[in-house]
């Protein structure tokens, strides 16, 4: 049977593309590179599939699409799981089956299999997406329905004389442009955390400094251009996940609830979604009504609901996104950033639409020239009434 794999060089694939060519399966290993490595790593995960036996290895190029298609609405939406985690890889499944479905689907392949296993959210995303985008195609999860333990999984590669996977297996990494979440070991627990060694983008080997203060712009919501250099999105993320690494941005832990309904723990390292995040929100306050911002948020808060349970195909979503994106069009300007041992500060902002800059009040020290006194009282005496009438009646 020809057969194409979901493939991201961990153990569960790696063990996958070994034994299901020993089973006499032709197996294609693919990859979407949905950000998180760099060229030389992409080509040496590619190397090591080989080894494993894989037929071919694919990369098929997903960076822009994951921006178009889910990472500006997880910006615009300040998307955060538990108010903290900015929902990073999960975020990319959908997308990631949808580009593996259609080309098992247009290269004529038997199968796609991806390397899930029955205890994660991760299993259901691909399965929702694939029930949706190709239901014809036969789909296999070799990890989840025999259930080998990553004990096993390892000692068999070491039984076949199989290299183990880059990371050794001890951890479940995921990375991509929004980010890198870390999940085994200490976190099948919630009393302890990972030691520093285990710590991927902002390892601290010394105490993080002070970096130097950048500058972001956005233009109806994308972020453009840093310092000055106009970069497209994809780029600026890239960059920014480095830049805002190296001072220690993005670090967290997030324990939330799965959609099995269980808890599950992981850890994150998000700092150029940190850093956005924090830019993009301070501008919005700048240009946006109160209650265009009180509404965007609270069906981002849906929203990202939705897509961590796997839907990325719902068409909800889509009415969704387009309530963000008619929010965006006055969201132009630029955040100048401090980055200050592991914390984010947008110390000022500017905007050709800055609703500061539309009235000539100074809050706590003028009112506005045209406003009215009398008007001010009386807007007191009105919030107050529910209030007064209520303690009328106190016993």
């Amino acid at each position: 049977m020809r057969i194409l794999l979901a493939y991201s060089g961990g153990l569960d694939t790696s063990y996958l593309t070994a034994l299901l060519t020993q089973q006499g399966h032709a197996v294609t290993t693919c990859i979407i590179d949905c950000g998180g490595a760099d060229a030389t790593e992409l080509e040496q995960i590619g190397v090591r599939a080989l080894r494993y036996g894989a037929a071919q290895h694919l990369c098929l190029d997903g960076r822009t699409s994951l921006y178009q298609r889910v990472l500006r609405w997880l910006l615009v939406a300040h998307v955060r799981r538990g108010q903290a985690y900015p929902l990073s890889v999960g975020a990319e499944r959908g997308l990631q089956a949808e580009m593996l479905a259609r080309y098992a689907s247009d290269h004529g392949f038997d199968a796609l299999a991806h390397g899930c296993t029955a205890a994660g959210n991760d299993q259901i995303r691909f399965d929702a997406a694939l029930r949706v985008i190709a239901p014809q195609l036969q789909v296999l999860a070799p990890i989840r329905d025999a259930a080998p333990s990553r004990a096993e999984q390892l000692q068999w590669l070491r039984d076949q004389e199989l290299p183990l996977p880059q990371a050794g297996g001890e951890y479940s990494i995921n990375a991509g442009l929004w980010g890198v979440t870390i999940g085994g070991g200490e976190l099948l627990h919630s009393h302890q955390g990972l030691p520093e060694s285990a710590w991927l983008w902002t390892r601290r080997e010394a105490p993080t400094p002070q970096a130097a203060p950048l500058q972001i712009q956005f233009d109806q919501g994308h972020p453009v251009a840093l310092d000055g250099q106009a970069l497209d999105p994809v780029e600026l993320i890239t960059r920014l996940n480095l830049r805002a690494g190296q001072a220690g941005i993005g670090r967290g832990y997030h324990l939330g609830d799965t959609v099995l309904g269980i808890k599950g723990r992981i850890a994150y390292e998000a700092p150029a979604a940190e850093v956005l995040i924090h830019a993009h929100r301070e501008l919005e306050k700048l240009v946006l009504t109160e209650d265009q911002r009180f509404w965007k948020d609270h069906l981002g808060e849906v929203y990202g609901r939705r897509l961590h349970q796997g839907l990325f195909h719902d068409p909800v979503l889509r009415d969704f996104e387009a309530m963000f994106a008619s929010t965006q069009e006055r969201v132009c300007g630029h955040v100048t950033l401090s980055l200050d041992h592991g914390q984010v500060l947008a110390s000022g902002l500017d905007s050709p639409f800055s609703l500061m800059d539309a009235s000539d009040a100074a809050y706590g020290e003028r009112s506005a020239s045209d406003s009215d006194p009398a008007g001010l009282r009386g807007l007191a005496q009105v919030l107050a009434e529910p209030a007064r009438l209520y303690a009328r009646m106190a016993p």
